[in-house]
């Protein structure tokens, strides 16, 4: 019998991160939901018990090299590997602020929790990944972080994401050969606390492409940009 996935997905608390913990727990990965703020956490992680579906939680920080420190502690003993990592954890703070006029805490803010913290948490893991011979990453990134449909505005959200861009690609070309796939994914407009309630698209369908970039086969892509399952422009 093959041996239960072992998966992590930051700021899973709610919105597209509490769905793909959702999705992957349904065909039976065992997954580590974490967030920032515990309670929120813990009663998220309660929601996905009480359907049955088995969930555990640990904080987690992006922002914080002790608190990665700690799940990555906690990851190597309780279950001595990680097979799924989620990188979902995000923040958008300049919606309708123009590039001029952003300033530089916002974009230090924005940088540290949507491209550093995946970034260290990658090179934590990724170690563990190696010596099973097995991982899937998935960052979280976004069209509005697409080179190719840049526009004005959400300046520090659109560096990060495609700053979050470039690591995919680069860490992908560096692990190549080891069956660890990295990916970046956009899941669209989404009816989130973050896309509002005039966005196009269900948590459901945001979740979608990440689930399926997490449990893509040895043969998958790796380095890529997709939505909808198809790849998207850088």
């Amino acid at each position: 019998m093959a041996e239960r996935k072992i998966a992590l997905v930051t700021g899973a608390n709610r919105g597209i991160g509490l769905e793909i913990c959702r999705q992957l727990a349904r065909r039976g990965v065992k997954v580590i939901l974490t967030a920032r703020d515990e309670n929120r956490g813990r009663a998220a992680c309660e929601e996905l018990n009480r359907e049955g579906l088995d969930v555990v939680f640990h904080q987690l920080d992006v922002t914080d090299p002790v608190s990665i420190e700690r799940v990555a502690d906690y990851v190597k003993r309780e279950f001595g590997r990680l097979d799924i990592l989620v990188n979902n954890a995000g923040i958008f703070i300049d919606k309708g602020v123009a590039g001029l006029d952003v300033d530089l805490e916002t974009v230090r803010r924005t940088m540290e929790t949507n491209v550093y913290g995946p970034l260290v948490l990658c090179q934590t893991f990724i170690p563990l990944m190696r010596r099973h011979n097995y991982g899937r990453i998935v960052n979280m990134s976004s069209s509005i972080g697409s080179l190719s449909e840049m526009d004005g505005l959400y300046l520090a959200y659109r560096m990060s994401k495609a700053a979050l861009n470039a690591v995919t690609r680069v860490l992908a070309e560096e692990v190549k050969g080891s069956n660890i796939l990295i990916n970046s994914a956009c899941p669209g407009w989404v009816k989130t606390e973050m896309g509002g309630p005039r966005a196009q698209r269900s948590i459901q369908e945001g979740a979608d492409t990440p689930v399926w970039l997490a449990l893509l086969p040895d043969d998958g892509p790796s380095g890529g940009f997709f939505q909808d399952r198809k790849e998207f422009p850088w």
